[in-house]
């Protein structure tokens, strides 16, 4: 049995010493994993960069056994960023994210359009506010609507509005411009709450429950605001 797609690819790991066992997130088919024999040459590692976007050719013989795919390169948009630590590391992060939260062999072309959309995101002026969206769309499409505007309370403090949420054991405060999405300019240590925030919600109710862990990749990501 054989199909073709388009995916990005999302991981890949060791499987000899000539061949990978990568995962494609596709247009029509879902995350799919499957083994990329040849994959250790330098023309392949050159394009099977993590983010890459690839015509895939995957065949198999029963959906119980995994099957290999052969590839060609359809968009190079990693090596655009090699020379940006956080640009790379983000979209490192985000396709972890979608490795993560994904189910194998469901398809779900709102997720595959988001994938899409990461890197018109990546060349905007204000790149990091607009993937801290893109990962709350990604929670939403996945199941977990965070809707802040419908949750959150707000106080004065020093003579400023901000905003909250609130539990039996914690009081958090949320960034401003999740609320208000036209503010912009934000410095570093507002961008780093928000993706704190984000990941607190993606730990505790996404991730823990059904026993996976915290990224490493997503902490990387954050770290780097450091150096800003």
């Amino acid at each position: 049995m054989q199909w073709d797609d388009t995916g990005y690819l999302v991981s890949k790991n060791k499987y000899n010493e000539n061949s990978l066992i990568a995962e494609f997130f596709t247009e029509n088919h879902g995350k799919s994993s499957g083994i990329i024999f040849g994959a250790t040459s330098k023309k392949s590692k050159s394009y099977l960069q993590i983010g890459n976007k690839l015509h895939l050719t995957y065949t198999f013989k029963n959906e119980n056994k995994i099957g290999y795919f052969k590839t060609e390169i359809f968009n190079a948009y990693t090596p655009l960023y090699f020379e940006n630590n956080k640009k790379l590391s983000c979209i490192v992060s985000a396709m972890n994210l979608i490795k993560l939260l994904t189910v194998e062999s469901q398809s779900n072309l709102n997720i595959f359009k988001l994938i899409d959309k990461l890197f018109f995101i990546l060349n905007s002026d204000e790149w990091v506010k607009e993937y801290i969206f893109w990962e709350l769309k990604l929670l939403e499409l996945v199941g977990y609507n965070l809707q802040f505007e419908k949750i959150v309370k707000s106080e004065i403090v020093n003579n400023k509005k901000v905003y909250f949420v609130k539990s039996s054991s914690e009081k958090k405060y949320v960034p401003n411009f999740f609320i208000d999405r036209e503010i912009s300019n934000l410095d570093k240590n507002t961008l780093r709450k928000g993706l704190k925030l984000v990941g607190d919600f993606l730990e505790k109710n996404v991730l823990k429950p059904n026993n996976i862990s915290y990224p490493n990749s997503r902490y990387e990501f954050i770290n780097l605001f450091n150096e800003f």
